[in-house]
């Protein structure tokens, strides 16, 4: 499968995330190409870059009345999970675990910005977040009651995307 490509088609018009995003992209990327003395390496820069990436929108959606549960922090905890476990399998020497699950990121990572990450960034400039700051211009657009779905207008609170397929 060819490596995800950065295009306009993942921006966001949210900075901050567009940016975040087109770093995974590239560090994506880098473990695609990577040979197999530096796979471990590239993976969990990966990793480690997800971790970060994931914790920065899930402390905005704490900011903007999301539920600690929701469907969309949820799944960053699933993914993270799954790609810590292939890298614990790669250092038992399961390189090919990587190489896969790479690949289900290369399918997962458009349509979970597409739906949930294009929601969260509608919902953070619509009450006016700044996510530089943590600031809020338009408190009083926050939803009275906790955000359990991913934050869409059509987000019944049950709706979920995909995680990757887990690597068996």
């Amino acid at each position: 499968m060819p490596a995800l490509q950065w295009s306009d088609e993942l921006l966001l018009d949210l900075p901050q995330m567009d940016n975040t995003h087109q770093e995974f992209v590239a560090l994506l990327q880098a473990v695609d190409s990577a040979d197999d003395a530096q796979l471990i390496a590239a993976w969990q820069t990966l990793v480690d870059h997800t971790d970060a990436h994931f914790g920065q929108e899930d402390r905005w959606m704490q900011a903007t009345r999301f539920a600690a549960g929701n469907c969309h922090s949820m799944q960053h905890k699933v993914v993270l999970q799954i790609m810590r476990e292939g890298a614990d399998r790669a250092r038992k020497g399961e390189l090919q675990v990587l190489r896969d699950m790479a690949a289900e990121l290369t399918v997962w990572f458009p349509q979970h910005t597409d739906a949930m990450d294009a929601a969260l960034a509608q919902h953070l400039r619509r009450v006016g977040f700044d996510p530089a700051t943590g600031t809020m211009r338009a408190p009083q657009a926050l939803p009275a009651d906790l955000i359990y779905g991913c934050g869409g207008a059509c987000s019944t609170g049950d709706d979920e995307v995909p995680a990757p397929a887990a690597v068996v």
